[in-house]
């Protein structure tokens, strides 16, 4: 199971700021900080970047990989700032990411082939809505992979993401269940080895006591690794939930156990 952490948010004020100003330093100190704690990939998320969107998004990717050269993944709604982001970036990158919304169908699927890169597909209906069953989801999944076919992009380039939904919403046990059902299905509905992701922050989205939101976090973390999850997408800084991830890599890998090896 791939690490990818999502700390690098736009939204956050101090990378605002930093972003604003042109400086390289609290973006560079958190990319850091990311890889020392485990990481495999930093997703750098610069949201929709109405103001300036090429060069601040130019900027944002020298940034990270001065420091770093993990995969990028480049996560905006902006088609402009990604075709920069996307054209300045040496490290390996992924566009994040691609749903039937016809505008991102338009716009985010023609970068895949001009840049040779991957592509995060999001189990969204064509509105923006989240399925809410896993019967939903998959048969979006095949919509999807019929729109990526359709486009001339080889299927192994997708990553699905059939959207972790916060435990907060009305139906939010069930579909946290419905995603298990959905990345455990997918390979079998499809015929070839699925590769997904989880953006396991989403989880625990909304106000609630930190202790059990963490809790949560590290007793879902390896209900998806069971169920064959390729990638996470979460905070690289929650330490525990970290050392959950890498442990269940370590029990999925077929190599001979070491207790040396537990992080």
């Amino acid at each position: 199971m791939f690490l990818v952490a999502d700390n690098l948010q736009i939204t956050n004020p101090v990378f605002q700021k930093a972003v604003s100003e042109r400086d390289p330093v609290p973006i560079q100190d958190c990319v850091k900080r990311c890889v020392a704690a485990g990481a495999e990939a930093i997703d750098v998320n610069a949201g929709p970047l109405t103001k300036e969107p090429e060069e601040r998004m130019a900027f944002l990717v020298e940034t990270v990989q001065a420091v770093t050269d993990l995969p990028l993944y480049l996560d905006t709604t902006n088609a402009a700032a990604l075709r920069m982001g996307l054209s300045v970036c040496r490290n390996r990158s992924v566009i994040n990411g691609v749903s039937l919304e016809p505008k991102k169908l338009e716009e985010m699927l023609p970068l895949v082939s001009e840049f040779n890169v991957d592509i995060i597909g999001y189990l969204l209906y064509p509105t923006g809505q989240v399925p809410k069953t896993a019967e939903e989801r998959l048969a979006v999944a095949t919509e999807l992979f019929a729109e990526i076919e359709r486009a001339g992009i080889s299927r192994e380039r997708i990553i699905v993401d059939p959207v972790v939904p916060p435990l907060m919403w009305e139906d939010g046990v069930e579909q946290a269940m419905a995603f298990l059902e959905t990345i455990r299905t997918l390979p079998d509905l499809l015929g070839f080895p699925v590769r997904t992701i989880a953006g396991l922050s989403n989880l625990t989205t909304g106000a609630g006591p930190k202790e059990k939101k963490l809790l949560v976090e590290r007793t879902y973390l390896p209900m998806l690794a069971s169920c064959g999850l390729s990638e996470v997408l979460m905070n690289a800084f929650h330490d525990e939930t970290v050392r959950v991830a890498r442990t269940c890599k370590i029990l999925l890998n077929s190599a001979i156990f070491a207790w040396e090896a537990i992080p």
